[in-house]
Order: C-alpha cells, then sequence, then structure tokens
C-alpha cells in the first residue's frame, strides 16, 4: 500500500509541481497551504484549479485532499494529523523572500519557526517516518568559498529570512537527535520554472520586458546564480523522500540521529547577464536596464556542490538554462494572455 505524504504550501510554486509528481509517484497526498497573500493570491488558486484538472475523472481523485490551513495554528495542526494518517510530511510552507524579511520579522518568525516548531510536534507524536523540509541556500551567508558545501560553516545569515532556515535546521536536528525522528534539509538553490513566484527576479524581469519597463539590476550586474529548474528540484525531493536519512556521523562529533542536509542545485554558475539574456531571447524583446547597487541581505554569488546528491541519490539535474527559460516564458505569456 503507498504511503500517504503532507506536503505543506502546497499550492507555492514548488509544493504544486511536487502535489502531481507524488500523485504520479502512486502516493496519497494531503496538501494544505494558508492562501497568504504575500503574492498574488490568484496564482495560487490557478495552481489548485491546474492540480484538480490534473486529476479530474481519473483514479488520481480518490488520492488528493487539500485543506486550507495554517501551519501557525497549532489546533488545526493537530486535528489535521488526528484526521489523517500521516506517514511523510514534506514541508514547503514558509514565508520568502529575502527583503520582505528585512520589512516584515514578525511574520517570518510566526511562520518560518512558531510554525515550523508546531509541525514537528505534531511529526513527533504521530511519529511519522521521514520529515523532509526546504532550507535554503541563503543560509550559506556571505561564505566565499565556492561552491558551497553543506559542511561549510553557516553561523553567519546576512537576512532574517536566512536565520529563519538556518533555525530550521538547528530545530530539526534536535528533534532528530531526541525523538529518533529521521529528518532530511534541502538547501534550494534559485528554483526557477512555469508558475513561478511573482516576486522573484526572472518572473518580475519577463514582465518589465514585455511592459517595455526597465528593470533593476543589482549588485551592477555583478551577480551569479546556481540556477535549478522547477523539474530537476522535484526530482530530488522525489529521490531524498523515498530513502530515510540514515544516522549522521560527522568526524567532530558524537552525533548519531538520524539526520541530514543536502544542497539540491544545478552545479553550474549563470551570471545575471546571460540569464536575462536568455529571457530576452524567449521574448524577441530587448531590456531596459537600470543597474543598481547591491541590496542588503543579497549575496553576489551562490553555487552549489551537490556531490552528497549525486552519490546517495544519483541526482543529475539535466535541464539547461537555456530551455529552463524557453519553458518559463512559453508558461508566462500563456498565463497572461488569459
Amino acid at each position: 500500500m503507498k504511503k500517504t505524504v503532507l506536503i505543506t504550501g502546497s499550492a507555492g510554486f514548488i509544493g504544486f509541481h511536487l502535489v502531481k509528481a507524488m500523485l504520479n509517484n502512486g502516493y496519497h497526498v494531503v496538501g494544505i497551504d494558508n492562501i497568504n497573500d504575500y503574492y498574488d493570491q490568484n496564482l495560487k488558486l490557478s495552481r489548485l484549479e491546474n492540480i484538480n484538472e490534473f486529476i479530474d475523472d481519473s483514479e488520481l481523485k480518490e488520492k488528493y485532499k487539500f485543506i486550507k490551513l495554517d501551519i501557525t495554528d497549532n489546533t488545526d495542526l493537530q486535528n489535521l494529523f488526528s484526521t489523517y494518517d500521516i506517514d511523510i510530511v514534506i514541508h514547503l510552507a514558509a514565508h520568502a523572500g529575502v527583503r520582505y524579511s528585512i520589512e516584515n520579522p514578525k511574520a517570518f518568525v510566526d511562520s518560518n519557526i512558531v510554525g515550523f516548531t508546531n509541525l514537528l510536534e505534531c511529526c513527533k507524536q504521530a511519529k511519522i517516518e521521514h520529515f523532509v523540509y526546504a532550507s535554503s541556500s541563503s543560509v550559506y551567508g556571505m561564505n566565499t568559498k565556492q561552491p558551497f558545501s553543506t559542511s561549510d560553516n553557516t553561523d553567519y545569515p546576512v537576512s532574517l529570512y536566512a536565520a529563519t532556515k538556518k533555525s530550521n535546521e538547528l530545530l530539526a536536528y534536535s528533534y532528530s537527535h531526541l525523538f529518533n525522528m529521521p529528518c532530511t534539509g534541502l538547501r534550494f538553490f534559485t528554483v526557477y520554472g512555469p508558475y513561478g513566484r511573482p516576486d522573484m527576479a526572472y518572473y518580475l524581469f519577463a514582465k518589465a520586458i514585455c511592459e517595455g519597463r526597465p528593470i533593476d539590476v543589482f549588485n551592477n550586474g555583478n551577480m551569479k546564480r546556481d540556477f535549478t529548474y522547477i523539474d530537476d528540484i522535484v526530482e530530488g525531493i522525489l529521490l531524498v523522500t523515498k530513502k530515510i536519512p540514515s544516522r549522521c556521523s560527522p568526524e567532530t562529533s558524537d552525533a548519531t540521529a538520524p539526520f541530514k542536509v543536502f544542497n539540491i542545485g544545478n552545479n553550474e554558475v549563470i551570471t545575471l547577464g546571460y540569464f536575462i539574456e536568455q529571457i530576452e531571447l524567449a521574448l524577441s524583446k530587448k531590456a531596459i536596464i537600470n543597474m543598481m547597487p547591491m541590496q542588503d541581505g543579497d549575496v553576489p554569488l551562490t553555487y552549489a556542490d551537490i556531490d552528497d546528491m549525486k552519490e546517495e541519490f544519483d541526482f543529475n539535474p539535466n535541464t539547461s538554462i537555456e530551455d529552463g527559460i524557453q519553458r518559463f516564458v512559453e508558461w508566462y505569456l500563456n498565463y497572461n494572455a488569459t
């Protein structure tokens, strides 16, 4: 019998794609999301509608349930775990946005720390098999060593968002150690693709170029990112979910909890300039560029060392930036034409 997976943030960018992939892989899926207004709620509702169309008139309909729920509401969360026999939790719900975290820190603490702790406590009580959660490449802060490795120091986050993600890793490890709860953290590197978040640079660039408005390019264009296409991210999550983490055994400690952290990136650095060029090509329209200085909370370079993912899961991201941007732009034009 296939297992039941709880996906938090299931109306979000990654969560939406993951729901469909999990259903295709035979899992029963319970999706939850609070449908907040951090960005256009219509996009979140469109994702949910797409899922409903995906499962309509098929056997998948019996395997999927969506519930509007906020993980900061501990009573509702406990009732959910009492109602459904959940085997695996994939936690993607979080307040996102590096710059927004500076403007509204309380929202990030409530969702990313209080909500995260509520979920851990429910998982402990339910004795789930595996807790998989989204971390972020932002935890590496201003590290100068490249590519970023999971063995690198992450004690110097440069944004409040990054600090909450680092806190998640520490909380998950504590629960793993104290209650023998298998936990796997995934540090995502600049995820992009169809149905992506409208506050992300690539979406903002496409919108501005289409409308003939200038785009702000920070750090005077000297930003480099390990852009990772959504399908590769989802494949990585699927691989990780199927394998309970072995006990960690770092050389410098006696830690033995069933706990792992992995980078999920493309293992290739792309300059922001080249990224913009690909959007221009896909749109057949040139951008009006407004060069800007570095913003607070941003880092100039992210680059993922994914050797651990390759070795343990044979993870091999294979979507080129050219193909990925083309697919995003095709979706963007179609979505905004309707």
